[in-house]
């Protein structure tokens, strides 16, 4: 599932009502995906027959129906306010949705718009039924031209979301060359600089067959851009292109589009935009983004169900007087703070002042120091990685990138004061240069940029208590542990979080589409964080036995032998073993004896004449917390509370007297 954090305010904290939010920093974007398939024979064609597990039975149409049907599912749960449309080209049939039979052999199988249960259903069905699809996916005699495609998509981004700040088309098709004469080529061109000014981006998903290599160099790098012109400032790594998707080769090709459409389906939302102040008089724009976050349940709205179909709730507030149980206007309302048992009010403008105190948001650098003084466990919340923006300072990419790069040269970090936005506090933070990233494509996985690290404050780090007794090990042991390790590692020693989804989560979707596409509920969820016990047993069972048979050998020697590798436990409530004179002399109790400020001791009860004394001279704050407690307990008063209380209730005790 796509992060769901775009649903709410990023960061994790909860934003008081009265807090101004600054739209420009953080935007909801609501994004609108068309995908354009192409329908033709050879796309239609399945595999041969196979007989291995993993060989590819689906046609390419067929792969690429099923990929929309998931995604589809996908973003009505994460992206409730995006469009999906799905157009069909090279079709028998034509059809638009609205009767303009302007562009042959297009048909569009469901409308760009916001996806509800019975779209989904309609693309279930069709994809269950063979004699339906067959009608519908019946290809035309001659390929549409590639251009009227384009015009196509072009009318309907503009006719369905003209105020979309994301537009994009997915074209899936295997033919490489879909012009007949350089005319059509330069027409299609036209046509895609047309989305292109509209604000669209086109994302090519190729497909390639056993005979036939799919090759962009002969049309589509002249008419797709290899990144995308309307976000440049995204952090987020995209492909610079989508790599080609081979049906038939054994490897699943629905798994191939859905993981390229998934990589360009993230949505790229900035959680801030701030003037970045590395010096006096010197400021660079840039934009700040959270890659990693824990996914938790959203709650976007309230269902009703007790008619006879589900309704969305609909919310109101209504403030009421206590007294008169009259509506209070917004207008009336003011807000306080109690101070000594009344209630101090603020203006608006006064309650801003307060809030916005330690000035606008902005990150400023105050000092740099060592990589290596920075300790792990200094970080206080989530890191946040900042990249440059070129819209309110231009050259702040250049300046960025030197700064980037002299703090990885010279190992250091950067100190720097920290206000993400509005009303919030300020935090010292650390900013750490972060190393560009590629995979054994060459592809990058990780842009290079800066990290923005909040740092504790002397209140919250905790003293960790110390353990007298660490428990050591053989070298025996550590040996045999080790051969343990190596035959438990993962593929290519890495752990891959995207391929390990949180199971409370998929349980939770899988219900919610159950509930909404009135489907069974599952009865059991699919959870791939189980560990693989039969490889386990299969790869590390004999090493473990050796082990344990080790483990024993080395505990039996330790419980012969006076030096001990482990620490001792002794058992719970056993007694000290008895020595020699223990049973003729007991052991005298220990007395501390503590000195009170009057020269009185802790264990005596003070009289109320010598408590009268102190309270007149002041000196009843210097005793201590036993002596209070005892007079407060001779005199039948509560003993509970912290030492200025107990002081209170003494003091008040004379004063009623």
């Amino acid at each position: 599932m796509a992060a769901d954090w775009q649903n709410n305010r990023p960061g994790g904290e909860e934003d008081d009502d009265d807090e101004e939010i600054d739209d420009t920093s953080y935007k909801a974007i609501k994004d609108a995906i068309l995908f354009a398939i192409d329908v033709s024979s050879s796309m239609l064609e399945r595999p041969a027959p196979s007989d291995d597990k993993r060989a590819e039975r689906d046609s390419p149409v067929s792969a690429a129906l099923e990929c929309a049907y998931q995604l589809m599912q996908q973003r009505i749960i994460s992206n409730p306010k995006d469009m999906m449309g799905i157009l069909l080209f090279g079709t028998e049939q034509s059809d638009l949705k609205d009767s303009d039979n302007t562009f042959q052999n297009c048909y569009l199988l469901s409308d760009l718009d916001i996806p509800c249960a019975r779209d989904v259903k309609q693309l279930r069905d069709l994809l269950e039924n063979e004699d339906e699809a067959a009608k519908i996916l019946k290809p035309s005699k001659e390929r549409v031209a590639i251009s009227t495609v384009l015009f196509c998509a072009n009318q309907i981004f503009t006719t369905k979301a003209p105020n979309f700040s994301s537009r994009r088309l997915f074209l899936v098709t295997d033919n490489d060359y879909p012009v007949n004469v350089k005319q059509d080529k330069d027409t299609a061109i036209t046509r895609a600089r047309d989305l292109y000014d509209l604000g669209c981006t086109i994302d090519l998903f190729p497909i390639s067959h056993q005979d036939h290599l799919f090759d962009r160099t002969k049309f589509y790098d002249d008419l797709v851009y290899p990144t995308s012109p309307s976000d440049p400032d995204a952090p987020i790594a995209v492909p610079s292109t989508t790599k080609i998707a081979k049906s038939g080769d054994g490897i699943s090709l629905l798994k191939q589009l859905l993981s390229s459409i998934n990589s360009r389906a993230a949505p790229r939302r900035a959680l801030f935009s701030l003037p970045f102040e590395i010096g006096p008089d010197l400021r660079i724009g840039v934009k700040g983004f959270i890659l990693i976050k824990r996914q938790e349940h959203v709650k976007s709205c309230n269902v009703w169900v007790g008619g006879e179909k589900p309704q969305i709730v609909t919310a109101s507030t209504t403030h009421m007087a206590d007294d008169t149980a009259r509506v209070v206007e917004k207008g009336e309302l003011r807000k306080a703070y109690k101070f000594g048992g009344d209630s101090i009010t603020f203006s608006p403008e006064e309650f801003v002042q307060i809030r916005q105190c330690f000035g606008e948001p902005i990150i400023r650098i105050i000092g740099f120091k060592p990589l290596s003084s920075l300790p792990i466990w200094a970080n206080v919340g989530k890191a946040s990685f900042i990249y440059p923006s070129e819209a309110d300072f231009v050259g702040s990419t250049r300046v960025f990138s030197a700064l980037q790069q002299k703090l990885l040269k010279s190992r250091k970090m950067a100190l720097s004061w920290f206000i993400a936005r509005k009303n919030a506090a300020p935090v010292l933070a650390a900013i750490i240069p972060g190393e560009e990233r590629v995979d054994e494509s060459g592809e990058q996985t990780m842009p290079p940029g800066l990290w923005i690290v909040p740092l504790p404050f002397a209140d919250d780090i905790r003293q960790c208590p110390e353990h007298k007794h660490e428990p050591t090990s053989t070298p025996e042991l550590t040996d045999k542990m080790r051969v343990i390790m190596e035959q438990l590692q993962l593929p290519k020693g890495v752990y891959e979080p995207n391929k390990y989804p949180n199971p409370d989560l998929q349980w939770f979707y899988k219900i919610l589409q159950a509930m909404a596409l009135e489907e069974e509920i599952p009865e059991k969820v699919d959870d791939k964080t189980v560990p693989k016990y039969r490889q386990i047993e299969k790869r590390a069972a004999p090493y473990i036995i050796e082990y344990g048979e080790q483990f024993e050998l080395d505990l039996a020697k330790v419980n012969h032998s006076s030096t001990s590798i482990l620490p001792s436990r002794g058992k719970t409530g056993a007694k000290r073993p008895k020595t020699d004179g223990d049973d003729d002399e007991p052991k005298p109790k220990k007395r501390i004896k503590k000195e009170g400020g009057d020269g009185h001791n802790d264990d005596d009860v003070i009289t109320d004449e010598q408590m009268a004394k102190m309270c007149s001279s002041g000196t009843v704050q210097k005793q201590s917390v036993a002596v209070l407690k005892s007079y407060l307990k001779a005199k039948g008063l509560s003993t509970a509370g912290k030492k200025a209380d107990l002081v209170d209730r003494v003091q008040d005790q004379f004063l009623d007297d």
